[in-house]
């Protein structure tokens, strides 16, 4: 980049300077193309960009990226991965974003780690935790299950100490209902809800804890304050982090393939073996039977 709006780049004024103040605007820059390091002999050409004013939904798609990738070598091509950041408009859009293709796999990983809660997880449990009753087989299609977007394996749910509300409440139920084992680190531990009603006059909001939540199995009003520990424990110490190393994820592919073992994912039928619906002949109309009763025996 040589140019920001005509403005010349340089040691001191570089472009993160130059873009200041620009986003959600049009601007202009100076690209130099085909030159090697050093060289400006190369050709220069002019595009118009806008500038995005917050780059976290672009790195948090990286990330997820990163993750579906590892999942996918690790695994020859046959888990699936899903991420949901909450429980709101955001993470439904994001769990709905891959879910035909992710769900389609042999196996999935469910990811709730750092979600930031909501009042979606009746939704997510629902859609997680359904199983393959039936096929749909339309023709020149491939064939989906019944009900739709069922995983088609067992599945494996991650979660860490930054999941919390519905984070929690989505870990609780994964256990309680044995949709998946938990591997991660206990939630954060908060699932009493509140309402944002009231401002004072400064204009500060001011929340009123309302909404309390109560498990079955043993669990009772234990959530609250303590989390949701997982079946298996496995930390994500900030070394790992450092070097790019998701101790989590690669020890939840694994106990997808241990569970493979012994939970085989559901196949669709084969297209052969269908019922004959074609009808039985037709009785002789009644001019066919005259018709035949009016020509002579044959004499021989």
């Amino acid at each position: 980049m040589l140019e920001v709006d005509g403005v010349r780049l340089g040691p001191d004024f570089g472009p993160a300077t130059a873009l200041a103040g620009a986003a959600g605007k049009v601007v202009e820059l100076t690209m130099l193309n085909g030159a090697a390091h050093g060289d400006a002999s190369g050709r220069t050409r002019r595009i118009a960009v806008v500038p995005l004013r917050d780059e976290e939904r672009l790195r948090y798609q990286d990330w997820v990226q990163a993750n579906r990738r590892l999942v996918r070598e690790a695994s020859e091509g046959r888990f699936g991965y899903l991420h949901v950041p909450d429980m709101g408009a955001r993470g439904w859009a994001q769990l709905h974003r891959d879910l035909d293709t992710e769900t389609a796999l042999d196996a999935l990983v469910v990811d709730v780690r750092r979600n930031r809660g909501g009042h979606t997880s009746q939704l997510v449990a629902e859609l997680i935790g359904r199983r393959v009753t039936g096929w749909s087989v339309p023709r020149g299609e491939q064939p989906r299950t019944y009900p739709r977007h069922a995983p088609r394996g067992p599945v494996v749910i991650l979660a860490d100490e930054f999941a919390g509300s519905d984070g929690d409440i989505i870990t609780a139920v994964g256990k309680l209902r044995g949709i998946g084992p938990v591997v991660g680190t206990r939630t954060w531990g908060g699932v009493i809800g509140i309402d944002n009603r009231f401002k004072l006059a400064d204009g500060t909001a001011v929340t009123q804890p309302r909404y309390a939540t109560w498990f079955e199995g043993g669990i009772g009003w234990g959530v609250e304050n303590f989390g949701v520990e997982p079946d298996i424990e496995v930390a994500y110490p900030p070394h790992a982090y450092a070097a790019g190393i998701d101790p989590q994820l690669e020890h939840g592919i694994g106990v997808l393939k241990e569970m493979l073992v012994e939970i085989p994912t559901q196949r669709p039928p084969a297209r052969e073996g269908y019922r004959s619906v074609r009808p039985a002949p037709l009785p002789p109309r009644p001019q066919d039977r005259e018709a035949a009763a009016s020509v002579p025996a044959y004499q021989g």
